[in-house]
């Protein structure tokens, strides 16, 4: 048997924790022969979670961390002070080489930084962008950056381009995958100061496939696979698109129900309705990897339920099978 890849998962952190996160680690580990995971957080609370399955005993593993970080406290102090935390300790699991990627549900600033601090970034690399998978027409797009860095500069901005484009091709399988900067028109000369700024910068780097403006009304048409803005408006567009989805949705599911000619139209094309509403969703895609770092963190939705967990550990094999962190090291060390 081949070497397992080893997954750091912060059962403690989350709205659900922990009993969606460890339902996730089990789920994942019953269906990718290849990882172990490594439950960290209150192991009396864990071993609790983990009697309610079956799965193979010796691909999960509780690392006992003591504390929790919680989402009203600050960021950096959190970090510093809790050394005993969950997020903490599985950082330092990446850090220390015994896990190759950590996924968390908990606090977003305690990850960035913890990130940052902990894992620490790839020499060259100026800026760790979050980059969620965001369904569209044409599958998924990676949405670079959409939360980490709300001051970005334009050469941020193309290290995030190059970084989301190795990301795109190795792990998501795209080949020579187009690059688009967020926009208010497709003319060049449209845009605020940044835009301005960083256009020209990617219309000339030979590394990736640029193809111009992207306004936000076409991401989910499928215009690009790898759409580049700073964390602001990547946020922005990230929220909305799933409060609209879910609208959408649920306006779907009220119009069904209006009518009884509505209620067996409905059930005539549940099945098939369930399937295509399900493919416009974010969880099935796992979470937003923090990309740039040395070793992986993948920083899923505070609200994560089982199948987001699950494939995040999923999308960890294959982001580690795939050496992406090298691939990157690679390319921002030979500019």
């Amino acid at each position: 048997m081949s070497e397992l890849i080893s997954v750091a998962v912060d059962a403690m952190g989350g709205d659900n924790a922990p009993l969606e996160i460890v339902k996730g680690a089990v789920e994942a580990v019953n269906e990718e022969p290849k990882v172990k995971c490594l439950l960290v957080g209150q192991s009396d609370v864990i071993t609790s979670e983990l009697a309610k399955y079956q799965f193979d005993k010796s691909r999960i593993e509780i690392v006992e961390a003591s504390e929790v970080i919680t989402n009203d406290e600050a960021p950096v102090m959190a970090i510093r002070r809790k050394k005993d935390s969950s997020i903490v300790v599985g950082m330092n699991l990446v850090k220390d080489g015994q896990a190759g990627a950590f996924v968390s549900a908990g606090s977003t600033g305690a990850v960035l930084v913890g990130g940052q601090l902990i894992a620490g970034r790839i020499k060259g690399v100026e800026r760790t962008p979050l980059a969620p998978l965001i369904p569209t027409l044409g599958g998924p797009a990676l949405l670079i950056d959409c939360g980490a860095n709300v001051d970005a500069r334009p050469n941020h901005l193309v290290q995030f381009a190059k970084m989301g484009s190795i990301y795109m091709e190795n792990v998501v399988g795209i080949s020579n995958p187009r690059v688009a900067i967020v926009n208010i028109g497709t003319e060049e000369e449209k845009g605020n100061a940044l835009v301005k700024e960083t256009y020209p910068l990617l219309k000339a780097c030979p590394d990736i496939n640029f193809v111009g403006s992207i306004e936000s009304r076409r991401i989910p048409y499928g215009d690009a696979d790898v759409i580049v803005c700073e964390a602001f408006t990547g946020n922005v567009i990230l929220k909305l698109y799933e409060g609209v989805a879910g609208a959408l949705i649920l306006t779907v599911k009220d119009a069904l129900k209006s009518n009884p000619a509505t209620m067996l139209g409905g059930a005539l094309i549940k099945s098939s309705l369930k399937k295509s509403l399900s493919g416009f969703t974010t969880e099935g895609n796992g979470g937003a990897p923090m990309l740039g770092l040395n070793g992986l963190v993948i920083k899923t939705h505070g609200s994560s339920k089982s199948i987001e967990i699950k494939n995040s550990i999923l999308q960890s094999v294959v982001f580690s099978e795939k050496k992406i962190s090298e691939k990157i090291a690679r390319n921002i060390q030979t500019d």
